[in-house]
């Protein structure tokens, strides 16, 4: 997988967490098969995303960018929410 010079990786994946300031946790889920028993296995892993504005809510599906260390462990940023998760009204 050749990136060109200067472009980021974005990669897309749901919010579980927004109970940081100006972060939420996003988990980036891919499927590959097993080299020995061929079968699907779904990985994932759970990146901390810089959020300026706190618009995204967990369940939302956002799309993430590459970006300069801000903190210990934030290397990532929200580039766009493709999907909120709807809410069902009680009655």
């Amino acid at each position: 997988m050749s990136q060109q010079p200067g472009r980021r990786k974005e990669l897309t994946g749901i919010v579980t967490s927004d109970k940081m300031t100006k972060t939420v946790v996003v988990r980036v889920t891919r499927l590959a098969r097993h080299p020995t028993y061929e079968k699907v296995i779904r990985h994932y892993v759970n990146y901390k995303v810089h959020d300026e504005e706190s618009k995204a809510k967990i369940g939302d599906t956002v799309r993430i960018m590459e970006t300069r260390p801000l903190s210990k462990e934030k290397r990532w940023k929200v580039a766009g929410i493709i999907s909120k998760l709807k809410q069902e009204t009680s009655v």
